[in-house]
């Protein structure tokens, strides 16, 4: 059975879309049969992992019960287009509405190891499904002022998910990303985020860089575009995998990228 992690922010620019998307590579290079799933109408992840715009089927007819996931299956990736907006809509007048992810994702589930749920930048439906679908949840916060309020918000809403829905839900960690750690604000975010959320906090930081923007327009993965950078992954992947339980072989494969 694949652990299934949602990575969600409480707002967009945190750098989610591009975590899911490095994350991936990484953990499939490592040997984890891994499986993103794009949960934002947006479909960033989608064009990052350069799927056509037509590509069908989608997330949005998974939900709307029109194909199942296996179907939707591209490359290891159910992608999303507009169309997931529509189909959230639906999906608020449907009975049983919050488990409509983790049931579509349960006949799948035993082909991967890892799937990893992009979701939107909005703490709405399509993100209280992915936490009910998910094991554990991946919370991404960017290094500013507000970062500490943003990651308080989304914990509500995991703790929410977890006390009403799904019981098992834990959380992986707090991811700070987008962070120039030579600047005083950078820093003072993140002793905010562990003075609050303790060993919750990954110790990677992720470095800003317009590289990222370089590599979504090209649909290359950083650890192409910029080996360099991709390291920071690597050594968040590292962690990652050291909370997952059963990814110790894995872990030893990353170990040898690194």
């Amino acid at each position: 059975m694949a652990q299934t992690i949602a990575v969600l922010s409480q707002k967009g620019g945190t750098g989610k879309t591009t975590a899911v998307r490095t994350l991936t590579d990484v953990l499939r290079r490592s040997g984890a049969r891994t499986l993103a799933v794009d949960l934002d109408p947006q479909g960033n992840l989608s064009d990052y992992f350069d799927l056509p715009p037509e590509v069908e089927p989608t997330i949005a007819d998974v939900l709307a019960g029109r194909s199942t996931a296996a179907e939707a299956i591209h490359d290891d990736i159910i992608p999303a287009n507009l169309s997931l907006a529509e189909a959230e809509l639906m999906l608020g007048g449907k009975m049983g509405r919050e488990l409509t992810l983790k049931r579509a994702l349960a006949k799948t589930s035993s082909s991967y190891d890892v799937i990893l749920v992009d979701c939107p930048p909005s703490l709405g439906l399509l993100t209280v499904n992915a936490l009910v679908a998910a094991d554990r949840a991946l919370i991404t916060a960017e290094a500013q002022y507000f970062a500490l309020q943003g990651v308080e918000q989304a914990m509500e809403v995991v703790d929410l998910a977890r006390d009403s829905l799904d019981p098992q839900l834990e959380l992986l960690g707090v991811l700070l990303n987008l962070a120039d750690m030579r600047t005083v604000h950078s820093r003072e975010a993140l002793v905010s985020l562990k003075e609050r959320f303790g060993e919750d906090v990954f110790e990677t930081v992720i470095r800003a860089s317009i590289a990222y923007a370089e590599s979504a327009e090209r649909a290359t993965s950083i650890l192409d575009h910029r080996p360099d950078l991709g390291a920071d992954y690597l050594a968040v992947a590292d962690e990652v995998l050291e909370r997952l339980p059963g990814m110790a072989d894995a872990r030893e494969r990353l170990a040898k990228l690194r």
